[in-house]
């Protein structure tokens, strides 16, 4: 047994994480899981692989998936990838030449025929709406009416007067009405995207005093939820392997990170927006960053 593979099993037998639910977990088969903890990785498919798969291990036990395979990296360096051999293709190039020119007349003879129909459209709609209008719609007959009465140009109707007290035959201005105020609309609770760095996807939330959290569980899977303090700091609320049909709430008056084994199986709410997770089963990890008024 491996260095490596002796810290994995030690982590996953103190958090009481049987092969089998970590298998449910991480979706991996429980003999690469026995493979990765015996240091035995050429039962795996590929190099490629056994980082994938030692990445998945280590968010499900709660371990830093860098560290585990930076440790991975320096007992087993990646061999030297070997450059493929180009192969040189000679080409008749007179054949080239005849297809260049053969593409080049038949895109210019579709180009003019798609012209020549456009005239052909416009032509023919415009002598069928020319033939067809009747005498009196002819714009050179039409006559602007005569303007006989004083009148609104937007109403329509005439404008009113009003009589001073004294009947001198003054005209008394009509009083402007005093404009209705608006009420300032109160701002609304938005959870938004802001960033994704170094696998964490960062969302801002902002018109809350509260962060209210809201997990519905669809599939086996691990998650871990810790408050953020001030400092930067965390502190574990809850690490728990949940199965389908559970459900969790948290409610807290600071910023959150969730440690999500099995995205796929969770269904994440927070202040009545639906936050999405992934649609794969694979490790996720998210940081509600709660901003106060």
């Amino acid at each position: 047994m491996s260095d490596l593979g002796y810290i994995l099993r030690k982590t996953r037998l103190e958090k009481k994480i049987s092969l089998d639910d970590l298998q449910e977990v991480t979706k991996i088969r429980k003999r690469y899981l026995e493979a990765i903890e015996e240091g035995n990785y050429k039962v795996l498919p590929g190099s490629f692989y056994v980082r994938a798969f030692i990445k998945s291990y280590a968010e499900a036990v709660g371990l830093d998936p860098a560290e585990v395979l930076s440790m991975y990296q320096t007992t087993n360096p990646s061999p030297a990838v070997e450059k493929p051999v180009v192969e040189t293709i000679r080409k008749n190039r007179t054949s080239v030449r005849n297809t260049e020119k053969l593409s080049r007349w038949a895109s210019g003879t579709m180009f003019v025929c798609f012209i020549l129909l456009i005239f052909g459209i416009v032509y023919y709609y415009t002598y069928k709406n020319y033939k067809g209008m009747p005498a009196d719609e002819n714009p050179s007959q039409t006559q602007s009416p005569r303007i006989t009465d004083s009148t609104n140009p937007a109403t329509g109707t005439a404008p009113s007067t009003t009589m001073n007290a004294s009947g001198d035959g003054k005209v008394a201005p009509l009083a402007t009405p005093t404009p209705t105020p608006v009420p300032t609309p109160t701002p609304s609770v938005q959870v938004k995207f802001s960033s994704s760095e170094k696998g964490v996807d960062n969302y801002t939330i902002t018109g809350a005093s509260n962060l209210n959290i809201q997990m519905k569980i669809t599939g086996s899977c691990w998650i871990r939820v810790d408050s953020l303090t001030e400092a930067g700091g965390k502190e574990m609320l809850r690490q728990k392997l949940y199965k389908a049909g559970d459900t969790d709430s948290f409610d807290l008056t600071g910023s959150a990170y969730l440690n999500v084994g099995a995205a796929s199986a969770l269904e994440l709410t927070v202040n009545g927006t639906i936050v999405p997770v992934g649609d794969t089963p694979n490790p996720k990890r998210v940081q509600l960053n709660l901003q106060k008024n």
